[in-house]
């Protein structure tokens, strides 16, 4: 397990989310009301990148077919995505974020 941080100034506002890479990782990063979560940027069905889509609550909407996704566990709730989202663990540190990857 490593860790990818990130800066407080880096990070996405309330309602937000942001596509980031580092470390070579492409990552969606949102904010979802002070929770952050991050899950890989791109959708499981076509190559669209969800930070381009809508989000609402912790429900991530793909602009390319409309499959969403749950951030909280990754979980595909509309097709026509069959396969879920890998998410990955984020810790609040008083300098900033660090998402725990693989």
């Amino acid at each position: 397990m490593r860790e990818i941080r990130i800066g407080r100034d880096d990070a996405p506002r309330p309602g937000t989310m942001k596509c980031i890479e580092a470390e070579g990782m492409r990552l969606l990063l949102a904010n979802v009301d002070g929770r952050y979560f991050a899950a890989d940027q791109m959708c499981t069905h076509e190559d669209a990148p969800l930070c381009t889509g809508s989000l609402k609550g912790s429900l991530v909407k793909c602009p390319l077919h409309g499959s969403r996704f749950d951030l909280t566990d990754g979980r595909v709730l509309d097709d026509p995505a069959e396969e879920n989202l890998k998410v990955y663990p984020v810790v609040v540190r008083d300098d900033g974020l660090c998402i725990e990857v693989e």
